[in-house]
């Protein structure tokens, strides 16, 4: 069972009576009645892939591990309504081919999409890298299936885009982290295939100046501006020291970076768009040097700069991690602030800030200091909270932008969420839940 018992970052490791592993929505449906029936607290479990605990079981070994792995049926593909219906344990990466293969496009995409599932990504709200064109994981769901605590399955499935017909039930599940309900099966949005697709890699002063080549670049290409990720210098060194085959895509060396993607729905025309506005931010000195990608290999090589900044940290020693959102144009004084206050109470540690930039979404991650005692570091994980949260707080942010709230933040959540929407979210709990089986101790 151990590979179910822990999640990646090996923070939470817990104890279960099982794992139970039905193969479908009713079987899944019977096990919640049981359970529900006899007080036995469920842990509900996709591929295992979330940063905050939230799948992972408690100590006490009283509880189950319900992994929705083996729902993996594609129910329906509808290139015509422009939706998919798929069962909770298909994979992301699998959803995106199957869309690909009704030659449409599904634009979730995250660092684990191989073995992260549907349900997990909706049960979180996960973000991911293009958020800023088609929204989260919250915007790309039609319906849902929903397994209730009580043994009943609840369907909002459906392909329609409008239906105002009382409470939006499929939201209220979005984001519930399986507090409320099992997530069984989703009917998902569906959009026109891009048939090019750009990424650029620019060269940048400062967070400042990421900001007016996000604003020059939104203006030249509007909604064909997929991803503007955010990397400082620091997280490039560590990259290429850590990574085999990782190396500099442009020739000088610069304090920060920025990773642009843009697609277009005929060929060439993401090509031309990026170096219209690309060469258009180089003359109005929102950006310093700039290198597009001229073949697959080459998006490929800037993709994999970007998205090995956390296993690059981890190889590093040890990393505090937040995943925080501030108003996108308050991301240059956060990071500036923030690195103030962090050099100030841990003079050595070394900020790694980097992420979504264009909708806000910054990893703030602080590596230890080198050479430092990698638990001693950890152990100072709470005070680092304090100093990185209590900012987040005063620009009016949030303590979780993508990978929600688990047991990680928990205990914080109850800090800074607003007091009536706590009271809220409670009596939603009590109602759905009432006996207090499903996930306890998570989200709240």
């Amino acid at each position: 069972m151990d590979g179910y018992l822990s999640e990646p970052r090996d923070l939470y490791r817990g104890r279960a009576l099982c794992i139970v592993k039905p193969k479908d929505a009713s079987e899944v449906a019977k096990v919640l009645a049981l359970c529900n029936e006899r007080g036995v607290a469920v842990a509900p479990q996709g591929g295992n892939t979330g940063l905050v605990g939230g799948q992972t079981p408690d100590a006490s070994g009283r509880q189950i591990v319900l992994s929705l792995q083996r729902l993996d049926r594609v129910r329906e593909v509808d290139p015509a309504s422009d939706a998919m219906t798929l069962e909770a344990g298909v994979t992301l990466a699998r959803a995106q081919e199957i869309a690909e293969s009704a030659d449409r496009y599904f634009p979730l995409s995250l660092a684990s999409e191989g073995s992260c599932t549907i349900g997990g990504n909706l049960a979180t709200n996960a973000g991911g890298v293009h958020v800023l064109a088609y929204g989260a994981a919250r915007d790309l769901v039609l319906g849902l299936e929903v397994a209730l605590a009580d043994g009943r399955l609840l369907s909002t499935l459906g392909k329609l885009r409008k239906d105002n017909t009382g409470y939006n039930l499929t939201q209220l599940f979005v984001g519930s982290e399986g507090t409320l309900g099992v997530i069984t099966a989703a009917t998902l949005k569906l959009f026109p295939r891009p048939r090019s697709r750009a990424v650029a890699f620019l060269g940048l002063d400062d967070p400042g100046q990421a900001l007016a080549l996000l604003n020059v670049v939104k203006d030249r290409a509007g909604p064909a501006l997929q991803a503007f990720e955010l990397v400082p210098r620091i997280g490039m060194e560590l990259v290429i020291r850590h990574i085999p085959g990782a190396r500099d895509p442009l020739r000088a060396v610069h304090p920060w970076y920025a990773l642009v993607e843009i697609a277009g729905f005929n060929e060439g025309e993401a090509e031309r768009v990026a170096a219209s506005a690309l060469s258009h931010a180089l003359e109005a000195g929102a950006a310093r040097d700039a290198a597009i990608a001229r073949s697959l290999d080459q998006v490929a090589a800037l993709w994999r700069l970007r998205e090995s900044l956390s296993e690059a940290q981890k190889r590093e020693g040890g990393s505090i991690k937040h995943d925080i959102s501030v108003p996108v144009e308050r991301i240059p004084e956060f990071i500036a602030e923030a690195g103030r206050r962090v050099a100030a109470r841990f003079p050595d540690a070394r900020p790694v800030p980097f992420g979504h930039m264009g909708d806000g979404n910054i990893h703030y991650n602080v590596s230890q200091p080198v050479d430092a005692d990698k638990a001693v570091f950890l152990a100072q994980w709470g005070e680092m909270n304090e100093v990185v949260h209590g900012l987040v707080h005063e620009f009016c942010g949030s303590i979780s932008a993508e990978h929600g709230i688990g047991q990680l933040k928990r205990d914080l959540l109850a800090k800074t969420k607003d007091k009536v929407a706590l009271d809220v979210m409670r009596a939603l709990k009590k109602t759905l839940d009432p006996n207090g089986v499903l996930n306890p101790g998570k989200l709240l």
